[in-house]
């Protein structure tokens, strides 16, 4: 979402860091292409101009100025601000002295309200804490047989109430369902509108006192716009929210209304959605974020991502293959069937230091995600031989496996070159040289 964004703003500070020293003049202009990058990106006026206020107030210190490396300094000051403009420290979901903690779930229609609330039920489930999904959208007739499904996708019970016809009273017994089944968290699906109205909120507020959530997330779709902060801010007013949630942040929109909304609405946005699968959900962290908006990556939540998808003792074999230089085309195929786990390459690519940057200068056909397809397509149609040693494929072979995987020689020749690459660069990784490169480029990114 926030690609035009980051390489303008990339764009400007490296410039300012190739300088060997900067003048007032040099911040100035470097700020103004800020603030207008900003504003291009749908970011609120006002969160703008109070953003660049106080990194050009911190630049200017003689501290700054007179540094080795002020250039840098900027980067991190920059940084800096752009955390605090985000809301500053993570905000944990706060639950209730006694169980089963509530949490209502808010929001327009069309804002990815339901799917919201089975990931969340995914994400306590992965941090071992049992909820049940309460279907109290008596309004859209569809909500409830979609959250069914995406109950039995997250495994998780789903209450409904055929017989009731008041939401507050659906939510109240979906709460008791959860407390039966010694529940840590019931969460509550509610109706949404097109557009806030009295109907909405008098619906709402008749549920939040029929259940006292400890949690009331709004969510938001962070392609809205403007408008984004108009909604939060009339939702707040009505029922007294405790956070956001933004949905959608892998969309392609402008994306500034969605790093604005902490400042102007002063909620915390508790979570993010990044992309339609029911595991998109990440915890918000402000700094990072902020890390990828500047092109820094964003290696921890790399590291976590891997840590939850990646099998420990797998990762042991695969470290004993390529040592031995065993690894085969079998072993590569499983490592990107791992990577695509971890969500959409390009997503990935925006954690990973240095690669962020280069995402924007790469054809969409480089990060296609069909590529992965095909490859997989390439080596299902090769014998066991093959996969094992690669180096007998010839032409004829080429054409066969071509045929069989519905691609072309050429795609074939590509498969096998990037191969040779992979396994080139594994076994520099894995000597004492390579290591040592390694920590020095992390190091640099550092």
């Amino acid at each position: 979402m926030f690609e035009a964004l980051s390489e303008k703003l990339n764009g400007v500070l490296q410039r300012l860091s190739a300088r060997g020293r900067l003048t007032e003049k040099n911040v100035d202009e470097g700020l103004r292409e800020i603030r207008m990058a900003l504003l291009e990106a749908d970011v609120n006026f006002q969160v703008a101009r109070d953003l660049i206020a106080r990194i050009r107030e911190r630049t200017l210190q003689n501290d700054v100025l007179k540094s080795l490396t002020p250039g840098q300094q900027v980067v991190k000051i920059t940084n800096e601000e752009l955390t605090s403009m985000l809301g500053g420290g993570v905000q944990r979901l706060s639950p209730a002295k006694s169980s089963p903690s509530v949490m209502l779930i808010a929001g327009l229609n069309g804002s990815g309200k339901t799917t919201t609330a089975a990931k969340l039920a995914l994400h306590l489930k992965q941090s071992q804490q049992r909820s049940v999904l309460v279907a109290a959208d008596l309004q859209r007739p569809a909500a409830i047989d979609q959250l069914e499904t995406l109950g039995k996708q997250v495994d998780v019970e789903v209450y409904q109430n055929g017989t009731s016809d008041t939401t507050a009273t659906v939510a109240r017994d979906g709460v008791k369902r959860a407390a039966e089944l010694d529940a840590a968290w019931a969460i509550v699906d509610t109706a949404g509108r097109f557009q806030v109205d009295d109907e909405l909120m008098d619906e709402l507020m008749e549920v939040r006192d029929a259940v006292s959530p400890a949690e009331t997330l709004l969510v938001i779709d962070a392609m809205t716009g403007q408008d984004a902060v108009r909604v939060a801010a009339e939702f707040h007013e009505r029922i007294g929210l405790t956070g956001l949630v933004l949905s959608k942040l892998d969309g392609d929109a402008r994306g500034g209304a969605a790093l604005s909304i902490a400042s102007t609405t002063g909620l915390p946005i508790k979570f993010i959605g990044t992309g339609e699968r029911v595991d998109a959900l990440e915890p918000f962290y402000p700094d990072r974020l902020a890390s990828r908006i500047l092109g820094m990556g964003d290696m921890l939540t790399l590291v976590e991502k891997a840590q939850t998808t990646f099998d420990e003792q797998e990762a042991v074999k695969l470290e004993e293959k390529i040592r031995s230089a065993t690894f085969d085309l079998d072993d590569f195929l499983g490592q990107l069937q791992q990577l695509k786990k971890m969500g959409p390459i390009s997503q990935v690519m925006e954690m990973i230091p240095g690669l962020s940057g280069l995402r924007g200068k790469m054809g969409e056909q480089e990060v296609d995600e069909n590529d992965l397809g095909r490859i997989e397509a390439v080596i299902h149609s090769m014998t066991p031989e093959e996969r094992r040693r690669p180096e007998i494929i010839g032409g004829s072979r080429r054409r066969r496996i071509a045929r069989g995987s519905g691609t072309s020689a050429r795609d074939v020749n590509q498969l096998l070159n990037q191969f040779r690459q992979v396994q080139k660069l594994m076994r520099q990784m894995t000597s004492g040289k390579g290591r040592s490169q390694l920590m020095q480029m992390m190091r640099r990114q550092g």
